[in-house]
């Protein structure tokens, strides 16, 4: 199965997830999250995955902080986030990767090692 590696080329999270994707021999199609957002059905995805509509969000991101996201999602609709998101792929937590059992937000080896684990 080839998964959609939404990354960021700029993020060194993305670059260390992509290193040890390779490393493990699983292949990949790099997505240019920045050109190419995940879509709003893709997002719905995994925040049923995650839970919480938030973690959806790169919340240390430059864009993030410029645009008041923080203060603008205690009052706007799940639509309008899932449409912001949607729209501004550097709002978007990277690496983004959606499995058919799960989603993937950031690098944290430990989960990719169980996501990838050979079944």
């Amino acid at each position: 199965m080839k998964i959609r590696v939404y990354e960021y080329e700029g993020c060194s999270t993305c670059r260390n997830a992509l290193k040890w994707l390779d490393a493990k021999r699983v292949a990949y199609e790099r997505v240019p999250i920045v050109d190419a957002p995940p879509s709003v059905a893709e997002l719905k995805k995994m925040k049923a995955f995650v839970g919480d509509l938030k973690r959806l969000f790169n919340t240390s991101g430059v864009l993030y902080r410029e645009m008041k996201v923080g203060d603008k999602l205690k009052t706007m609709s799940e639509a309008d986030a899932f449409a912001l998101l949607s729209k501004h792929g550097k709002l978007v937590k990277r690496p983004f990767v959606l499995l058919e059992d799960r989603g993937l937000l950031g690098f944290k080896e430990a989960e990719w090692s169980a996501a990838f684990r050979p079944r």
